[in-house]
């Protein structure tokens, strides 16, 4: 990754977003100094992660649902993180019964969870320490649709408190259900950032659609328009109009539709990380949770 550089302001939840191989997992392990970039810095509330005192009181983390000890119980596994961090050990029930893992489940051993109990007991270790920063990967992963409802109220109650929140996500809707600011890489660089609002007003984009989609394709790659496919069929162009419209009439391409862009977030990130092709070397992300 390169110049991977934003921030995450309190009482906020930022979306991570990109495709597969784009960085968001490395750039988070970076932010806990699990990976060591070999450029660049990143602060949690102003301090280097590694240097926080107890860190679990500061910062609730949950990047990998796996990476609990499988033969112990729900319930200990809690317990025992609410010791580590000087928590007191009425904690571990408080949170059984937030995430939703009933007692009988908190007795069993974890290597027998399914995926979303494992991210119902990742996301309460996360909350053991009543932190101020959550940064989650995927927490949504294994969840049931009341699971990823109740996930979203958690998060944004969070937020609402004054709570920081990173999430990364490849639920586009559901990030979009809750987060209210976005930042979005591909080929390991930042390709936007900011809110909803400022994102999709952005200028410049089309919808497109032809009768014969292969010379439209053509058209706009000979002009030197990036283009992506619509899963609802057409293009979605990063030009106005009027060049969209250029480049197929000097082809000849007869069009069915020809408007500005008003997708939502799904439509916008594929436009943005269309052709992204994995990481670039050399990670030096700089950023700052606060």
């Amino acid at each position: 990754m390169r110049d991977v550089t934003f921030r995450c302001e309190p009482g906020t939840v930022t979306g991570f977003l990109g495709p597969n191989g784009a960085g968001k997992s490395t750039t988070m392990r970076m932010i806990c100094g699990l990976t060591p970039p070999s450029a660049g810095s990143a602060t949690v509330r102003g301090v280097p992660y590694r240097r926080i005192a107890n860190p679990g009181r500061h910062v609730g983390v949950l990047l990998d649902p796996a990476a609990q000890h499988a033969g112990r119980t729900g319930r200990e596994v809690l317990a025992l993180t609410a010791q580590v961090t000087g928590m007191p050990k009425e904690r571990a029930g408080e949170l059984l019964t937030l995430v939703g893992l009933p007692e009988k489940a908190a007795g069993r051993r974890v290597g027998g969870y399914s995926l979303g109990m494992r991210q119902r007991l990742g996301l309460a270790q996360a909350l053991v320490g009543d932190p101020a920063v959550l940064i989650l990967d995927e927490p949504a992963n294994g969840l049931d649709p009341e699971g990823i409802h109740w996930m979203r109220g958690l998060l944004r109650g969070f937020a609402d408190r004054g709570g920081t929140v990173l999430l990364s996500s490849h639920l586009l809707l559901e990030v979009e259900a809750v987060a209210d600011r976005f930042v979005v890489i591909a080929g390991g660089r930042v390709a936007a950032r900011g809110t909803k609002e400022e994102l999709l007003a952005a200028p410049g984009r089309t919808v497109v659609r032809a009768l014969d989609p292969g010379r439209l394709e053509a058209a706009l790659a000979a002009a030197g328009l990036r283009f992506s496919a619509r899963a609802e069929g057409g293009l979605a162009v990063e030009a106005g109009a009027e060049a969209v419209g250029r480049a197929a009439a000097s082809s000849g391409a007869v069009l069915l539709e020809l408007r500005a862009s008003g997708g939502g977030l799904e439509e916008l990130f594929l436009s943005l990380t269309a052709g992204a092709a994995g990481p670039a070397p050399a990670p030096a992300p700089e950023g700052a949770l606060r």
